[in-house]
């Protein structure tokens, strides 16, 4: 009792997972450094050198080897006569694999002459047949966010030139490396999100900030912020903050659409846990956010507004999907057959349209019939996943998005490392795909291949995601509490105790 007469409940203390003694690559990466942590070791004593910073650090290093891995793309030489231009001579930007969206997008949808996005067109192909009128290409806020990187760049460019002693380069390399600046703090909030996420299970979070992925894809365009902006917004949900997770989620979906596929694994939680109060919540705040986004924009500007929509229904199966890999290795014609330039492939549009609502609906099954509710992010990867799987378009860095859900779904290190190293490896004849066999590239084969390896490894995971739904003993987030309280799913609102310290796992525990 209190003194105030009142109980006051107190949560058992949940245990820390020790990576050391329970993920075999961590314990064989421990020996470098002598070895498992001890029995009697005393954990969370550290006065600055918490996991949550070590993580970061580690983040910070792997952000910086991603910079590298593009800095070949912002090389500069002396045209002959005399002024400085990028150096993409003899296709430097597939054959140093160092491609990014942001570089030539910069000066095609004409951010360097200050064309105001939705506003503002541009010519495709000019002077050509296939001569055409477009406008920005991606959803609202990304590309605002690209326009305020352009006139911050303008602004950079100005102050250098005030001030000698402040760095100059060309203005796309500025703008790239400003535009870096903001994906790296978005990853470094997507690590943050995971760690706070899962307070029991702190080293998961260095999967995220490790990965092989983030090297290759961070700075490949700007997914990064729509990754950021829907991790902390199932941390909002997770916190019992429905509205503003709704309104981080309806941010995301107007950076990329794929935030609001997380809506779907929150509404079938709350069906079967009862416990729909929540999730109405956050469902009606990310469709108001994202309609107060994207409103003023369509209204204002409704021909570039629909660009985006324009665009994905007009582009044909890309040579990341399925489909062109059956096509490519079988002589099929696809669901349309031979398309003129530009022609919609309405039959392909809906195939993949009616494969995610029954994929969606699978998925929906399983929740129903788990034994015990299934975890959120467990449901949010298969939904994301299957997106990904039967979508027309797999762009490299869209493998970003299923980062996070990954690791929260499925916290299986060796596993993770290994698809996501895989999944990052496909990088490397995509380049040389692009870069054809006339001019020592790779033919389609290679590319095509690896596409096929790594889409096999995504199902995968989501096979042994579905089998932690089907058998809750064997998902390892379950097997050792959630998070500071037990409840069977860290990543859905609950009322808790006053939050005590957690406990180091004991090798019994593990046992």
């Amino acid at each position: 009792m209190s003194r105030t007469g009142r109980e006051r409940v107190v949560a058992d203390p949940a245990p820390r997972v020790v990576p050391t003694w329970t993920e075999p690559l961590a314990a064989a990466a421990s020996r470098l450094v002598g070895g498992p942590l001890g029995r009697h070791a005393l954990i969370g004593r550290s006065a600055f050198w918490t996991p949550l910073r070590v993580v970061l650090l580690v983040a910070v290093a792997v952000l910086a080897l991603g910079w590298l891995g593009k800095a070949p793309c912002l090389q500069q030489y002396v045209t002959d006569d005399g002024t400085l231009a990028l150096d993409w001579r003899g296709s430097r930007q597939y054959v140093a694999m160092c491609y990014s969206d942001t570089v030539p997008l910069y000066g095609i949808e004409g951010l360097d002459s200050g064309a105001l996005p939705y506003r503002d067109p541009w010519i495709e192909g000019p002077g050509t047949a296939a001569e055409r009128v477009r406008y920005m290409e991606y959803p609202v806020l990304t590309g605002f966010f690209q326009y305020a990187n352009a006139r911050l760049a303008d602004g950079w460019l100005w102050l250098a030139e005030q001030v000698p002693l402040l760095p100059s380069a060309l203005p796309v390399v500025v703008y790239f490396d400003i535009t870096a600046v903001w994906l790296a703090l978005a990853w470094l909030a997507v690590v943050w999100a995971v760690r706070a996420m899962r307070p029991t299970r702190p080293w998961d979070a260095v999967l995220v900030a490790l990965s092989p992925l983030v090297v290759v894809h961070v700075f490949t365009n700007w997914d990064a912020l729509a990754v950021a902006v829907a991790t902390t917004g199932m941390l909002a949900f997770a916190r019992g903050r429905a509205l503003l997770a709704g309104l981080l989620l309806g941010i995301g979906g107007a950076f990329k659409f794929y935030p609001l596929m997380l809506l779907l694994p929150i509404l079938l939680v709350a069906a079967r846990r009862r416990d729909v109060a929540a999730a109405v919540r956050t469902i009606g705040a990310a469709a108001g956010t994202w309609l107060l986004v994207n409103a003023p924009v369509a209204l204002a500007f409704t021909t570039g507004w629909w660009e985006f929509f324009r665009l994905n229904q007009s582009r044909p199966a890309d040579p990341d999907s399925l489909y062109f890999v059956v096509s490519y290795f079988t002589g099929w014609a696809g669901f349309d057959g031979p398309l003129a330039a530009g022609e919609r492939p309405a039959v392909l549009n809906a195939v993949t349209a009616v494969l995610f609502v029954l994929c969606c609906a699978a998925v929906a099954v399983l929740a129903w019939r788990a034994p015990q509710p299934p975890r959120l992010a467990s449901l949010a990867f298969l939904v994301v996943a299957a997106f990904l799987l039967i979508n027309k378009v797999w762009s490299p860095q869209y493998s970003l998005w299923l980062v996070p859900l990954a690791v929260l779904a499925l916290p299986r290190w060796r596993l993770l490392l290994a698809w996501m190293a895989i999944d990052a490896l496909v990088w490397v004849p995509r380049m040389y795909y692009y870069l054809g066999p006339d001019a020592k590239g790779l033919p389609p084969d290679w590319f095509l291949g690896t596409v096929v390896l790594r889409d096999a490894v995504v199902v995968l995971l989501c096979v042994l995601v579905v089998r932690s739904v089907l058998r809750p003993a064997t998902d390892p987030v379950r097997a050792v509490g959630a998070a500071g309280h037990r409840h069977d799913d860290p990543d859905w609102p609950v009322r808790v105790a006053a939050p005590v310290a957690a406990k180091p796992l004991s090798r019994n525990d593990v046992a």
